[in-house]
């Protein structure tokens, strides 16, 4: 049996909460995850980790905000594309 888009959210939902019902640190939890996402930035802007740990924690931050932006145009794009589709017209 398939679970629709609904259905399948709501199992996520319910084991998400109860993930974090039973969790004691949710910081420590996700921690690995959050060391992953890092060194994502880290590996592009110093791959071969030669540049001193300020140079390279600057060029992280500014990669890690390059990135959120792209999410957030993309966003706005998606919404824009929505909104013009709702009124029957073109994207601008």
């Amino acid at each position: 049996m398939s679970l629709t888009p609904e259905q399948r959210r709501l199992r996520a939902e319910i084991a998400a909460h109860g993930l974090w019902a039973n969790c004691d640190d949710r910081t420590a939890h996700t921690a690995c995850a959050r060391d992953a996402f890092e060194k994502r930035f880290a590996d592009e802007v110093d791959p071969d980790r030669t540049l001193a740990p300020e140079e390279r924690a600057r060029r992280i931050e500014h990669a890690r905000k390059a990135y959120f932006k792209r999410l957030a145009l993309a966003s706005s794009k998606a919404r824009t594309a929505k909104s013009a589709a709702r009124r029957g017209g073109e994207a601008v």
